[in-house]
């Protein structure tokens, strides 16, 4: 006794038919996938995943960089002979981020170069970050809280290469 079977029909995860030979696969409507909830599932970023890219985003403005180690809000000199972290425009700062589905808000904590701006160079960080992140992982950073704790008076500004 031979049974016929039917044809194996290609369709996709809820019944759709299968996409035409040359024809792009569904894009989400939003236009691309974005962190949270879409058409595809969940995308979730962790909130150390934007931390890192905010502080590595800072260290993209030569006159920002890691502040030294506080003790009751009182800046530890010579803290490098203890073992703790120095001032240095060339470490990566402090950095915290919160991520809420498709938004963000991050805190820097961050030393400038003397005699730079204070208010220049952390509104020029801020808008470093704000983009970085974005562009990195689609996500709207609402806030980009920070905290100047050091000015640091020693070294050449860094050279950046283009």
């Amino acid at each position: 006794m031979t049974r016929a079977l039917a044809p194996a029909t290609n369709r996709g995860h809820r019944g759709e038919p299968p996409p035409r030979a040359g024809s792009k696969s569904p894009v989400p409507s939003g236009g691309s996938a974005v962190p949270g909830r879409n058409a595809q599932g969940t995308i979730s970023i962790n909130d150390s995943v934007v931390a890192k890219l905010a502080a590595r985003a800072t260290l993209d403005n030569p006159h920002a960089g890691a502040a030294a180690s506080t003790v009751l809000g009182l800046t530890l000199p010579g803290a490098a002979l203890l073992g703790t972290k120095d001032t240095d425009l060339e470490a990566l700062p402090k950095c915290s981020a919160t991520v809420d589905g498709a938004v963000a808000t991050v805190e820097l904590t961050i030393s400038v170069r003397w005699p730079n701006s204070v208010a220049k160079v952390a509104s020029e960080v801020r808008d470093l970050v704000r983009s970085r992140v974005h562009e990195l992982t689609g996500l709207k950073v609402t806030e980009v809280r920070i905290d100047v704790t050091d000015l640091a008076t020693t070294g050449p500004p860094r050279q950046r290469v283009s």
